[in-house]
């Protein structure tokens, strides 16, 4: 579930915006990298997806990992998780979810395909997804953030 749509990402212990850097995972992930997490995040490595991950700016703990490749013209998204210490109202930085969609739109501009991204909601969060991603459902839980709703996105987490 993304947590919010903040103007970058948020200290919910201060409530002030911090900086954010992302990069491409180099290294295949070890089940250390992703103990406490919920998604076996070794597995989108082998599958042919990238990882990328989000940082606070001078920081290398992990803040979330969205698993993306390009296919058919869009980045599909497989995995996209907010790092286990962000998890709920409880966590250290809000807007983490809808940071990594974000990168993803990103990458898919990056890559010639418009800033378009398609995902799988792995539950029943369409609507929620619909509301705060304005991503559009294309078939049963098949997600797509078109270029406009792309752009929301970048605005505010990529291009400060």
């Amino acid at each position: 579930m993304i947590d919010s749509i903040t103007d970058c990402l948020i200290d919910t212990r201060t409530g002030k915006e911090v900086e954010t850097e992302y990069r491409m995972r180099e290294t295949p992930i070890r089940p250390k990298d992703y103990k406490g997490w919920k998604f076996d995040w070794s597995i989108a490595g082998k599958n042919g997806y990238h990882i990328y991950e989000l940082f606070v700016k001078d920081n290398d703990t992990v803040q979330g990992r969205i698993s993306l490749k390009i296919d058919g013209g869009v980045a599909d998204v497989e995995i996209v998780e907010t790092a286990p210490h962000n998890y709920s109202h409880k966590g250290i930085y809000a807007g983490v979810g809808a940071h990594l969609f974000a990168i993803a739109c990103q990458v898919s501009l990056d890559a010639g395909c418009d800033g378009v991204v398609a995902f799988t909601s792995k539950s029943n969060l369409v609507k929620y997804y619909m509301e705060k991603l304005n991503a559009v459902e294309i078939a049963p839980r098949r997600m797509v953030i078109f270029e406009e709703a792309a752009q929301i996105l970048l605005d505010k987490y990529i291009r400060k």
